[in-house]
């Protein structure tokens, strides 16, 4: 028990249920402890450690030399010296947290294990800071460029999961088994309810451009209804049919699309009222779908990282996997971003045509245009 005139570290307090690493930080840090040298082999920096005191005494343990072994069982000197070290940055840490420490180890043999645990942890905690800035960025309303801004962070967190694979060895059933919440509903905002149905209007008026969109699928569609007529359109247009909005009207008929609160005369006239291109409509759905399959992907990395049963290669590989489901999504931006080809540049003016070898052909009289006189 700490001295009643001392400060105690709040960091230091467990709660009723700690996790597992912290017991393992303290197992570690007691090993040690007891054996000051190990601190010199352990392949973790003070950042590892869930526990901020955790890791300044881990700094302070490699910033204070270690003990003659004989001397270090005989006094507590090397404990003086590591608490002075570590607490200006734990300010509250107690005198006998360290006896604590030794306490808590059960052999320090095991150190190496201890260490494994504590980097497994940390590297949990890593994904999902990187998996919520994903979200965040995709959610900022404010960027001048969302979809570049979130695929910087989808990127920084694929170098993330590639780092880490190097650290820990797969195994059987590599992926997580974590029960995946259910996809949130893009939200139809008036703006992409709108966005939706110029697009259907202006690729009903223009048909031809509907051959060159490929990128934009029924999924990227906020409204389930609107995604189906995109369905009727491009089918006709694929099959080589004629398209108006009548032509239309009569496939989204045979699609069984037609119900009470969706008449024939309100899908006439909102196809029949176009206003500007197909292309740009599109584009302008196939990046909200983007940003929100960005949020989607966020949501399935933390619930990997937030299930305690998910080993860490689990995490890796069930996030890399989830990530693919973004890049997929911003290779169909990409091709709809960029600017067509341009078409193969003409000869020259200055450059005659090449005139193959051959007979030199008859003059060839001009026809007259009036009669002779």
């Amino acid at each position: 028990m700490p001295h009643p005139f001392e400060e105690t570290d709040d960091s230091l307090t467990a709660p009723v249920s700690p996790p597992p690493v912290h017991f393992a930080e303290q197992a570690l840090l007691g090993a040690l402890v007891l054996e000051p040298a190990l601190a010199a082999e352990v392949d973790l920096e003070a950042q590892h450690f869930d526990n901020r005191a955790h890791g300044a005494l881990l700094d302070a343990m490699r910033t204070v030399p270690p003990p003659d072994p004989e001397q270090h069982r005989e006094n507590a000197d090397w404990l003086a010296a590591l608490h002075a070290e570590a607490r200006p940055q734990a300010p509250g840490l107690p005198h006998t947290y360290l006896h604590t420490l030794v306490q808590a180890c059960p052999a320090r043999e095991h150190a190496a294990a201890y260490a494994w645990m504590i980097r497994a942890e940390h590297a949990r905690r890593t994904v999902r800071v990187h998996a919520e800035r994903l979200a965040q960025t995709a959610a900022d309303t404010t960027l001048p460029h969302p979809v570049e801004a979130t695929m910087t962070e989808a990127e920084r967190l694929g170098d993330l999961l590639d780092q880490l694979a190097g650290q820990f060895a797969p195994h059987p059933g590599s992926l997580p088994r974590t029960p995946m919440p259910p996809d949130a509903v893009a939200e139809a905002g008036q703006e992409a309810v709108d966005n939706e149905q110029l697009l259907l209007a202006t690729a009903t008026q223009a048909p031809q451009t509907v051959q060159t969109m490929r990128w934009l699928t029924t999924g990227d569609f906020t409204v389930p209804l609107y995604g189906s007529l995109w369905r009727c359109i491009t089918g006709l247009v694929h099959r080589g049919g004629t398209v108006d909005p009548v032509t239309v009207l009569w496939e989204a008929q045979q699609a069984g699309l037609l119900t009470g609160t969706t008449t024939a005369r309100g899908l006439l006239d909102l196809l029949s009222d176009p206003h500007g291109e197909p292309d740009h409509w599109g584009t302008r759905i196939v990046t909200r779908a983007l940003l929100h399959r960005a949020r989607t992907v966020s949501d399935r990395i933390l619930a990997f990282a937030d299930d305690p049963a998910t080993t860490p290669y689990q995490l890796i590989t069930g996030s890399r996997r989830a990530l693919a489901d973004v890049s997929s999504l911003h290779a169909r931006w990409h091709r709809a971003t960029s600017p067509a080809p341009a078409p193969p540049a003409a000869p020259g003016r200055g450059t005659p045509p090449a005139i193959r070898a051959g007979p030199v052909p008859a003059t060839v009289r001009k026809p007259r245009t009036g009669l002779a006189r």
